[in-house]
């Protein structure tokens, strides 16, 4: 169960960012799951720039190897909190938003 108030966790990094040898946002999914957060869901962008200005694209022409990845998390803020702590020494170049959401409801089947 999630209480009603509950906080998002964004995090944007570039698709060949890496981390013990695998893309940064696998490494992050799977420590967010063995950290026991309620979810985590990676969204890969079409287009974007960050820091550096760069724009990055899916474009054919302009094919990007390192387009904009969205790893979204939300959970109560001390899960969180205690997850960035882990997370904020392996992202060497990227963003990470925090925010208050309204959770309307987190289940599962019951199968």
């Amino acid at each position: 169960m999630l209480p009603e108030d509950g906080h998002l966790l964004r995090i944007f990094i570039g698709e060949s960012d890496k981390h013990e040898g695998q893309p940064l946002y696998e490494w992050i999914v799977r420590k967010a799951k063995a950290e026991g957060l309620a979810g985590c869901t990676v969204v890969r962008g079409m287009e974007g720039f960050g820091a550096h200005s760069r724009i990055h694209t899916a474009k054919i022409l302009d094919l990007s190897a390192d387009l904009p990845i969205v790893i979204e998390i939300v959970d109560t803020l001390a899960k969180i909190e205690a997850f960035m702590s882990i997370v904020d020494s392996v992202v060497h170049e990227g963003l990470a938003t925090l925010e208050k959401v309204q959770i309307r409801f987190y289940r599962a089947n019951k199968k």
